[in-house]
């Protein structure tokens, strides 16, 4: 696998794919066997959006790994007095080896890409959210030992999240519906590009392929795995109040999930603002798999960091 940056889902071939999966099964059987393998390694973490998850598995990770990661927040950068970003990319490619950003604007972290050095990964845009695709569908191959025809349904808003889930489902051949309301459907240009990689939309009537529905009971109806995500993302939180009116039709209950296949698993990506998207009686079910998603955080990013550091 020739990966230099890992900015989109569709940087990686379905074949990429599944070498990091076999990779963070490794990584994460025997960590022992990796725990010098980025020795002397750094890698730099910039934050334009502060995160739980996307801070303490790469931070953790590097750690595992024998690197050493270091934490910047917009007070640590000179981007907001006035420094261009592919003058930041230049200067920290002689610092570092690698660097992940979570940023609002895409277009930021290629900008990013573009000028530096060194490898970058997208630890979150509001575009695109690679890194828990990743992790998401390394988890249901892990607990349902295949993708190809599974359907995935996401509940909710139209988000980074439902996109991500959308590009690689197209790689790995997962059929993915996303139910959400009126004017909160996913980009145009992401379902497009969703069915250029082979995710052609389905007929109306149809639970194959990729669909884009506001009926969400029809919806989970023939799905294997119900997905969620909070109604309102960082940046929308002036939104909160508005969005509970339009999306309470739109959690994921007990009564959602029996409509579902029988034995379909539940997934968040996190955090979870319980008793709106999710009640608590999902999330704490024997089919939430919720925390196995966000442990898998760490392993396959790990994965992708002994990839891209050309370390395995």
């Amino acid at each position: 696998m020739n990966l230099s940056n890992f900015l989109r889902d569709d940087d990686l071939s379905r074949e990429g794919f599944f070498e990091l999966f076999e990779l963070a099964a490794e990584v994460k059987r025997t960590p022992g066997k990796f725990r010098a393998a980025l020795e002397g390694r750094t890698l730099a973490m910039i934050f334009q959006k502060p995160s739980t998850r996307t801070r303490v598995s790469f931070e953790a990770g590097m750690a595992q790994l024998g690197g050493h990661a270091l934490y910047l927040n917009p007070r640590d950068l000179q981007l907001g007095r006035g420094e261009t970003i592919p003058d930041m990319a230049r200067v920290l490619s002689r610092y570092v080896d690698a660097a992940m950003a979570r940023v609002f604007a895409q277009e930021d972290v290629e900008t990013l890409a573009e000028a530096a050095s060194v490898p970058v990964v997208n630890g979150l845009s509001d575009l695109l959210h690679p890194c828990q695709a990743l992790a998401d569908f390394f988890t249901l191959r892990e607990k349902l030992n295949k993708l190809e025809g599974l359907r995935v349904c996401y509940v909710g808003d139209g988000n980074n999240v439902a996109h991500s889930l959308m590009l690689a489902g197209a790689i790995l051949g997962a059929d993915v519906a996303v139910a959400c309301p009126e004017g909160y459907e996913p980009d145009a240009d992401i379902v497009k590009r969703a069915g250029e990689l082979g995710a052609a939309p389905s007929s109306p009537d149809s639970s194959r392929g990729l669909r884009i529905t506001h009926r969400v009971a029809e919806a989970v109806s023939e799905a294997n795995v119900v997905y969620t995500d909070v109604w309102a993302s960082m940046g929308q939180e002036a939104e909160h109040e508005e969005r509970l009116k339009i999306f309470k039709d739109y959690s994921v209950t007990p009564d959602l999930m029996r409509k579902a296949k029988k034995g379909a698993l539940f997934m968040h990506c996190l955090p979870a603002h319980r008793g709106e998207e999710v009640v608590d009686e999902v999330i704490d079910s024997d089919a939430s798999i919720v925390w196995d998603q966000a442990e898998n955080r760490l392993h396959t990013e790990k994965a992708l960091l002994l990839k891209l550091l050309g370390a395995a």
